[in-house]
């Protein structure tokens, strides 16, 4: 197995040599073994354990088997106590500490890669267990190899190979009891479902990896074609994603081509989702992380907000020469004056009463639009300039302290403030 696995990383996996490894090890047999190859190859690596108190006495005695490890093979060993309140998936939470807290000795301790030891089995367990609950096709591809800085060395391995390999090595190991138990759906794959998989199929290991090549290329086809229809579907304004309603419309299958358009933004109701094609303008979609609008002939999708700055006030004070929140703003004196562009305007200064307020749009709200006649309400203005609602969502006003608007910013200066001289000239503009 020493030799398979260092041809494996010549191969496969060669920027691994030389950068500093962190192993996470729970003391299982698997990362045992993976700690115990890569140090006869002359890795260079260190070993992190999480101690989550999950099985009381056995967990403590888990983090001293991993600690005594360490010491025998000369590895640093980092651990860390975790308390997991029993809400929701425990698993989950655990993994989601555990990949944290990984993420943040990578950045604090500069390692390169942190290697897990995920082995073929696995990866059968996680493709089944998809295949339980329904799955997109990227769910049947198989645990990826390299995930960012994570590397799973050992997924060509079986566990009867990894178990092998540290009996006939004589490498002892903690076995964690509640992996017999078959309360857990992964557990009740491995022992009653799998079995009788490799019982019809005694190579189905050898079998399953080709059809993960097999899944994988295809996937590949489906990402090209994506690539290709979203020049023609999908544009960028104002850092908003926006789809075309009509032309989504005449593809083969608009549902499915939206799963794979707008699958990492954590949207679940797909059905909803097609739905919105035909629903009327305003409609919205909510996932956990962003919204997706109907606007007239178009889907747009953006982030959502969930601070409390779109309820604030932002004051500015009259010897203030630049803002950074919320908007980066200069305010510059005694200047040429220069036409007005999108991201400047010139304002009388005498005409401004401090503090100056930057705000976003209500109800009610109006201003007097430089180069038109008269006073206009926001809400028309926006309509008139066809403005969906996220984009009326994350306009900004600059106001006087009694809350006139000067700046619709970025579309319209108010004419009551505009300048007449270059004396009482004052220039604001973004600084983008």
């Amino acid at each position: 197995m020493q030799e398979k696995l260092k041809n494996h990383i010549a191969k496969n996996l060669p920027f691994l040599k030389d950068k500093k490894l962190l192993i996470a090890i729970s003391g299982g047999v698997d990362s045992v073994v993976l700690t115990h190859l890569l140090t006869r190859l002359n890795f260079n690596i260190s070993l992190a354990h999480c101690n989550f108190h999950l099985r009381e006495e056995e967990s403590d005695l888990d983090e001293k088997f991993v600690i005594d490890l360490g010491e025998k093979l000369k590895l640093k060993t980092r651990t860390i106590h975790f308390t997991i309140e029993p809400i929701g998936s425990i698993q989950l939470a655990a993994r989601e500490l555990r990949y944290q807290w990984f993420q943040e000795l990578i950045d604090k301790d500069q390692f390169d890669f942190v290697l897990t030891a995920h082995h073929a089995d696995d990866n059968l367990e996680t493709f089944l267990i998809n295949l339980t609950r329904g799955s997109g096709l990227e769910g049947f591809t198989g645990i990826p190899v390299v995930n960012g800085n994570f590397v799973r060395p050992l997924l060509p391995f079986s566990r009867e190979e990894i178990i092998a390999f540290a009996k006939e090595n004589k490498i002892s190991w903690r076995e964690d009891k509640s992996n017999a138990a078959t309360k857990y759906v992964r557990n009740k794959i491995r022992h009653k479902i799998a079995p009788v998989l490799k019982e019809i199929n005694p190579y189905l290991l050898d079998s399953f990896s080709k059809t993960l090549e097999n899944l994988k290329e295809s996937q590949q086809i489906i990402e090209d074609k994506i690539t290709e229809v979203s020049k023609e579907i999908i544009s960028k304004k104002n850092g908003l994603l926006h789809i075309n309603v009509s032309k989504i419309q005449k593809l083969s299958n608009p549902k499915a081509y939206l799963y794979q358009l707008l699958k990492h933004y954590n949207f679940t109701e797909w059905n909803d989702v097609y739905h919105l094609l035909a629903a009327q303008s305003g409609k919205q979609i909510f996932s956990k992380t962003h919204v997706l609008l109907k606007d007239r002939s178009q889907l747009i999708l953006s982030e959502r907000d969930f601070s409390f700055i779109s309820k604030s006030i932002f004051k500015i004070e009259e010897n203030q020469s630049e803002i950074s929140k919320p908007i980066h703003m200069i305010f510059e004196e005694n200047i040429e004056k220069l036409t007005d562009t999108k991201n400047s305007i010139f304002v009388d200064k005498t005409k401004l009463k401090f503090p100056l307020i930057v705000r976003k749009w209500q109800n009610g709200d109006y201003f007097y639009p430089s180069g038109m006649e008269g006073k206009k309400k926001l809400s028309k203005y926006f309509k008139d300039e066809k403005l969906s609602l996220i984009e009326k969502q994350q306009i900004w006003l600059l106001c006087n302290n009694n809350n006139d608007i000067i700046w619709v910013i970025s579309k319209r200066q108010d004419n009551r403030f505009l300048s007449k001289s270059q004396e009482t000239s004052l220039k604001i503009m973004l600084n983008k």
